[in-house]
């Protein structure tokens, strides 16, 4: 997962006049990292498309909660492997913009995303 996300945010660039953070890119490391020290760990089921009835008997997709059907779009679920569920992966850096977004990660997952 991290090694596919690596291409679409090591090419995103920021303007010239917004503040300079490189935490996106502390992220992927840290989830590079994550995946040495753990190898390829298998997705949660309930996030596992179920194109089959075999997949759907195994479980696959259950219980899966379609953020779009929330109120914010938002719903709190687990989406990291069962080993790494509570790793923190993204931090942000002290600025103004990094600061919103931390108060929003902050009231979406609450305890997860305090320092």
């Amino acid at each position: 997962m991290a090694r596919r996300a690596y291409p679409a945010g090591g090419s995103y660039g920021v303007s010239g006049h917004q503040p300079k953070s490189n935490s996106a890119y502390e992220g992927i490391n840290s989830a590079l990292e994550l995946v040495r020290q753990t190898g390829n760990l298998p997705v949660p089921l309930h996030l596992r498309n179920a194109p089959t009835k075999l997949m759907k008997q195994l479980g696959y997709g259950k219980d899966y909660k379609y953020a779009h059907a929330y109120q914010g779009n938002f719903v709190q679920q687990q989406f990291l492997p069962d080993e790494v569920k509570n790793s923190r992966i993204w931090h942000p850096q002290h600025n103004a913009q990094e600061a919103k977004i931390k108060e929003r990660m902050q009231s979406l997952w609450g305890e997860r995303f305090k320092e």
